[in-house]
């Protein structure tokens, strides 16, 4: 008993000799923005590292320290909004990671009650939001603006305050906060240097996308948690999920529960109850989930659960066009789908497909014969029919460009196309009024290892495209993380940070991340940003290495790899 009241005894006076010190530290000023400069160049010193770079913003050369026990004090027509709450929550254990533990985190609550509040700078975040409406849909207003300054008053408690039309543009605000915000390891505190902020901020573009694919390898639903919470990082707001290809069929289909049967084993499966999950999940991050379902290609392992919609044993896929049950099966994998995904768009592939084996399959020739139909003609009839199913759940259908390609005339008004292949598709199809997400693969496709982050920097959705109501109608991009060669062991090292260059270009105001020498005006903030990411627990590869996801070649700091 003497003994646990000499260690309170200890620890009160050792709390004692801290706060006077740190109150000491904290009346000086910090006069350079140095956790910045990591370089020597002056150029480095002068840029902002807040990644994506805001739409306009202003800063001053004032350093304010931001107090442990930050409050949240929100306004808003909804009154509490769990997706606020939880999120400030969030970011609060982002930015006061430091001094944590059981012992430490006792000696830090004694020392902020014997501190007196007026010794911090940023006291409170105030977020004011004018909207009551928390649907996450395409074109949602992610704008926001950050304002963070010293109260000119003393008694006045010192606030950060984030406004937005949108809980979703709050969200937005919070992270840019949250990257302003600096633990310095000589005074152990929280600083925002370059204080006072002034923060107008919009995405350029409304679909900012990361595709991820759990069909060639299984990822267990942690770790796509674990993308999703770094994809809010980096403001996107998109996950694009190919749950289903030729090689596995992990997802739970009640309506037709055999389907299935084609994964990879019993214990690599997805149940509704885990896509309701990462739904949910990523709606919390502003983020919303697009499912993709490829048809009438890339659905071999359809079959293994269904035989039937193999046209043949020996002809796999496509999928038996001739064959009412094939759409019946479509119909209602989308009604089961409809309850989980509410996001307005969904993706029915198109790609890639193979008509041979329709021609060589004697039921299917003799049924394409009676329709008068050749095989590319019953190509153009399953798309439009999966189309059309996809419409009556009340769903945008997003293809793939061949469809676009093949019979752009028939297709659906209100398709979206998706290009991947061809440079010059987005500029064609917006020609034709549809609406375009941007993935060529020549400089979006994360699995192509050879791409370097300045080639993803600079791939621009708008190139070729000159008209400004055309323009409109690219709706954004999205990186791709095919699953080939990425599973859980380097699946975040391959994501990134080469997709945190497209979000960059995705967010960003275009004359902003046009710069001629971006080494000068993009590196360096790539690489502080990627150092971020690695801070919050995400194993970012090196930015300049030239295999795009291996360790480094050496010793050196994180910021100059």
């Amino acid at each position: 008993m003497l003994m646990f009241k000499l260690k309170w005894i200890l620890l009160i006076y050792y709390t004692l000799f801290v706060s006077q010190s740190l109150s000491l530290r904290l009346k000086k000023s910090t006069n350079l923005y140095h956790y910045h400069s990591h370089g020597s160049s002056s150029s480095s010193s002068s840029l902002t590292y807040l990644w994506p770079l805001p739409s306009h913003f202003t800063s001053g050369d004032q350093t304010l320290s931001v107090n442990p026990s930050l409050s949240l004090s929100l306004f808003s027509d909804n009154g509490v909004s769990l997706i606020l709450t939880n999120a400030f929550d969030r970011y609060k254990g982002i930015i006061f990671k430091h001094g944590g533990g059981v012992g430490f985190g006792l000696v830090r609550k004694l020392r902020e009650r014997l501190v007196k509040v007026s010794s911090y700078d940023i006291n409170q975040l105030k977020i004011i939001v004018h909207s009551d409406n928390e649907e996450l849909q395409l074109g949602v207003d992610e704008s926001y603006t950050l304002n963070v300054s010293k109260s000119k008053e003393q008694y006045i408690v010192g606030e950060a305050i984030i406004e937005a039309n949108t809980v979703f543009g709050a969200l937005r605000g919070l992270e840019t906060f949250s990257q302003l915000c600096v633990f310095d390891y000589t005074t152990k505190t929280v600083r925002i240097y370059k204080a006072p902020w002034s923060i107008q901020d919009e995405p350029r573009f409304s679909y900012r996308g990361l595709m991820l694919d759990t069909s060639r390898h299984y990822l267990p639903i942690d770790v796509i948690k674990q993308i999703i919470e770094s994809m809010s990082y980096a403001k996107f707001n998109v996950l694009h999920w190919h749950i289903i290809d030729e090689e596995s069929f992990p997802l739970e289909i009640p309506t037709y529960s055999n389907l299935w049967k084609g994964s990879y084993t019993k214990w690599e499966r997805y149940t509704l109850e885990d896509a309701y999950e990462i739904v949910n999940f990523a709606k919390m991050r502003g983020i919303n989930v697009m499912p993709e379902m490829d048809v009438p290609g890339h659905a071999e392992s359809w079959g293994t659960g269904y035989p039937d919609l193999w046209p043949s044993p020996s002809c796999r896929e496509p999928l038996d066009v001739s064959k009412t049950f094939t759409f019946d099966v479509i119909s209602g994998i989308l009604t089961d789908l409809r309850k989980i995904f509410p996001f307005e768009l969904f993706h029915l592939g198109g790609d890639e497909v193979n008509t041979s084996c329709w021609r060589d399959t004697s039921h299917v020739k003799e049924w394409l014969q009676n329709h008068n139909m050749t095989a590319k003609d019953a190509y153009e009839y399953f798309v439009l029919k999966a189309q059309d199913i996809a419409i009556s759940k009340n769903w945008t259908p997003v293809n793939w460009e061949e469809p676009f390609i093949a019979f752009p005339t028939k297709l659906h008004p209100k398709t979206v196309v998706h290009n991947w292949f061809n440079s010059e598709v987005c500029a064609k199809a917006v020609a034709k009024g549809f609406r375009c997400i941007f993935s060529n693969q020549g400089f979006w496709y994360l699995d192509h290892l050879g791409v370097s982050w300045d080639e993803v920097y600079t791939a621009e959705p708008l190139d070729g495209i000159y008209n400004a109501s055309e323009q409109k109608l690219v709706i954004g991009g999205e990186v791709c993380m095919w699953g080939e060669h990425a599973d859980t062991s380097n699946v975040q090292q391959t994501i990134w940070p080469r997709a945190a260059a497209a979000a960059e270009r995705l967010w960003s105001r275009r004359d902003s991340t046009s710069a001629k020498n971006i080494t000068l005006t993009a590196l360096p903030r790539l690489q502080h940003f990627r150092c971020l990411l690695n801070r919050r627990g995400v194993p970012a590869a090196p930015v300049t290495h030239f295999d795009r996801r291996s360790a480094p070649v050496g010793p050196g700091s994180c910021f100059d790899q």
